[in-house]
């Protein structure tokens, strides 16, 4: 017979489960701006049902992934007598996958409510209860013990729950405050006022909840270390108390390796002729964890490595580079935001996140910049899986002179790390971006160097004036791009951020209106011509020492319509197999840059020139130009930027200049490798003329020299002998300079 107790918590348990299957019964995603198509899989029932920690599996656990009550309340109020309704776990409330999408404000408190059943244990085991991420400070009660807390906003966090348990059914409470963008902690993207570059706050659970039985002395982590010089991977097993370890590594189900010895030593297995992973060939390793002690097991989890290595050193030219496995790999993929219309930090499902990954692969790409958030596991597995490296950026806070802001980012950054660091495909940690709450960059960048020697790291994506000459990386943004900094002694030279080409796509906008692209264009042709002539003179970038690159980005992101694809992922914006092609060839040989027509940059050219208007024929190259005067370029005015080899050699300093030079060549460009080599300051219309046709015209100014792939239509005004290059450029606005000339790309064979 049931005591008044017991009566109760089963009158309740029993109203839950009822409760239960009616809202699972009637529970339909809120009505979001933008859903993509896998939304339509999402159900109360089979909600994100992976294994949520793909290097530490065990083989029982329960999966509390569902539907929670929740509560918005003020901040300061206790617990709630009443709940607002049901909420889809793990999807923040501001989604329309939670069913709720409503916004959490800082003056208020977001809670959870559910009851759960605990499994059967045997003596002296544990239950532990899991959370893969909750934005920010959670607090949790079972049956009305405090149970722990947690501040973080991307790191698990694990409680044992065992002394709170009163038997098999059991209430869960959760708090959470999350201040979002009014707070000192790490918030990447996230805005209560979203817009340009800032995206809707997530707030609460965001990654998946779940609990599993252990025994009283377990595993708690694991760290992996590869050397692929030695062919060893070396293995810290940290656990509850003190054990024998026994690991095993396989290949294929077969027996590779074995070792033992004590839980918080270092252990190594010795795989003999290793498989290295890489993007064309991610190869890994299962691995076994067991804890052992003259009685049999303790424990034991199944996890996995790859053998790899990233480092910075000079190539043989002596221009450092990043080599992955001894060999040079230039590295080219997207910003990535790892945001979703339906579930804003989370991916619909599991499908999702990976159709993502594949799609970069699928664009030529072989790396992403995971942009100023911290992924699921499941996330990073995936790209472990199907060879994707991945840049890490740390989460940004508010203020870079606020302490609590700096303390919290040491925590958060330090976790960020621990959680990450057995990934393979993870390459670069980079923990400032653009200066965004960047503070005692040095210290940090050296700490981090020491806590993982294993990696690069890039001090500040972007923004020279951050610029701490510390790290292994110096790194430049450039929109459209692309170009590269000087190069470096100790540090290799990459573009951290480039393209943000924008084309919007009716019905797949998050928006009616406000959306933008660092570029704009209308059709999916003009797109797709600009993003491959963006590629094609990165080519040469990469001979002069620029050893990797990020394209802006993978998929439109709320107003931002600059992805590769939309934002709900249905339409690839682009030609696929241009923008696949033009990827591709990076990874070629640079390839040799003839000059044809040189330009002022190292040494002054003669030109003819005029700034009266001159008669229409003007840039026919029959017309006489005798009468026009002789000046070597470039031409401008002493207010000229000081970008590389802005040097005026005539002074221009009124409305327009035309200017005209002749060329011999004996044998014409191939037809795709003829370039423009031009550098214009501020807002001037300019048009290019070769032999009287127009093969260029622009108005927006030229970061440096930028090099311009002219058409195929472009070449054949071209013959062998003479030929004539004219210029009309009329100065708009600000400082003003003019020059320009001819290159001939040349593939090696």
């Amino acid at each position: 017979m049931l005591n008044n107790k017991g009566s109760a918590l089963w009158l309740t348990v029993s109203l839950a489960v009822l409760s239960y299957v009616a809202w699972a019964k009637d529970w339909q995603p809120a009505n979001g701006p933008l859903m993509t198509s896998w939304a339509k899989d999402v159900t109360p029932d089979n909600v994100w049902p992976e294994y949520p920690r793909p290097q530490m599996i065990r083989d029982h656990w329960q999966n509390l992934n569902g539907l929670w009550d929740y509560a918005i309340i003020a901040k300061d109020a206790s617990k709630p007598s009443a709940w607002d309704g049901q909420i889809l776990v793990p999807f923040c409330p501001e989604s329309a996958l939670s069913g709720v999408m409503k916004p959490v404000l800082p003056d208020q408190c977001l809670w959870y409510h559910r009851m759960f059943k605990a499994p059967t244990m045997k003596k002296g085991e544990h239950l532990l209860l899991h959370f893969g991420a909750v934005d920010w400070k959670t607090t949790v009660w079972v049956n009305g013990t405090e149970v722990g807390t947690h501040t973080g906003g991307y790191d698990p966090f694990t409680l044992d729950v065992t002394e709170a348990l009163t038997g098999s059914q059991n209430e869960l409470v959760i708090q959470v405050w999350d201040p979002s963008n009014t707070g000192t902690q790490p918030k990447g993207k996230q805005n209560l006022k979203p817009g340009g570059i800032k995206y809707t706050a997530v707030t609460g659970i965001w990654q998946t909840v779940w609990m599993e039985t252990v025994p009283a002395v377990h595993i708690q982590s694991l760290k992996l270390v590869t050397d692929i010089k030695r062919g060893v991977v070396q293995v810290t097993v940290n656990a509850s108390g003190p054990a024998k370890v026994a690991l095993t590594a396989k290949d294929g189900g077969k027996n590779v390796a074995e070792a033992r010895g004590e839980v918080g030593q270092v252990v190594e297995l010795r795989i003999k002729d290793a498989k290295l992973w890489s993007p064309d060939s991610p190869n890994l390793y299962d691995l076994n964890v067991s804890l052992v002690n003259d009685s049999g097991g303790m424990d034991r989890v199944d996890s996995y490595f790859g053998m790899r290595k990233i480092e910075v050193k000079k190539d043989h030219a002596g221009i450092n580079r990043l080599f992955l496995n001894n060999k040079v790999l230039f590295q080219y993929g997207p910003l990535d935001q790892g945001w979703w219309p339906d579930g804003l930090y989370t991916p619909p499902t599991e499908e999702a996140l990976k159709y993502d990954i594949a799609m970069i692969k699928k664009f030529g790409m072989n790396m992403a910049r995971k942009h100023v958030k911290v992924e699921s596991a499941r996330w990073y597995y995936a790209c472990d899986k199907l060879g994707l490296l991945v840049w890490q950026d740390m989460p940004h806070g508010n203020s870079a002179t606020n302490d609590q802001s700096k303390a919290n980012f040491r925590v958060e950054l330090k976790a960020m790390m621990n959680t990450l660091q057995n990934f393979p495909c993870i390459v670069m940690w980079i923990p400032f971006n653009e200066g965004w709450g960047q503070h005692n960059t040095e210290e940090i960048v050296k700490w981090m160097q020491a806590y993982d020697p294993t990696r690069p790291v890039n001090e500040v994506s972007g923004y020279v004036e951050n610029n701490h000459d510390s790290g292994n990386v110096v790194d430049l943004h450039s929109y459209p791009g692309p170009a590269m900094r000087d190069l470096e002694n100790n540090r290799v030279c990459v573009m951290g951020e480039s393209g943000g080409l924008g084309l919007p796509i009716e019905g797949h906008l998050w928006q009616t209106n406000r959306n933008w692209g660092y570029a704009s264009y209308k059709t999916t042709d003009e797109l797709t011509s600009s993003y491959v002539n963006l590629l094609t003179v990165m080519r040469p970038l990469i001979s002069q020492g620029l050893s990797a690159a990020v394209y802006t980005q993978t998929t439109d992101v709320e107003g931002e319509v600059n992805g590769l694809m939309t934002y709900d992922r249905k339409v690839i914006k682009m030609n696929l197999d241009r923008m696949t092609g033009a990827a591709r060839k990076l990874y070629l040989e640079p390839p040799i840059l003839k000059i044809l027509v040189p330009t002022s940059q190292n040494q002054h050219q003669q030109w003819r020139y005029t700034t009266q208007e001159p008669p229409a024929d003007w840039l026919q190259a029959a017309f006489d130009d005798s009468t026009w005067k002789t000046g070597p370029g470039g031409f401008g005015t002493s207010g000229t930027p000081g970008a590389p080899g802005a040097v005026v050699g005539t002074t221009w300093d009124s409305s327009d200049i035309w200017i005209r030079r002749t060329f011999k060549l004996n044998t014409v460009p191939t037809e795709g490798n003829l370039m423009l080599k031009i550098k214009l300051c501020e807002s001037a219309p300019t048009q290019v003329y070769l032999n009287g046709n127009l093969v260029w015209e622009k108005m927006k100014r030229t970061s440096g020299y930028a090099d311009v792939p002219l058409s195929a239509n472009a070449v054949k005004t071209i013959t062998s002998g003479v030929n004539t290059l004219a210029i009309h450029c009329e100065q708009k606005k600000g400082a003003q300079y003019i020059d320009a000339g001819l290159v001939d790309m040349i593939e090696r064979q």
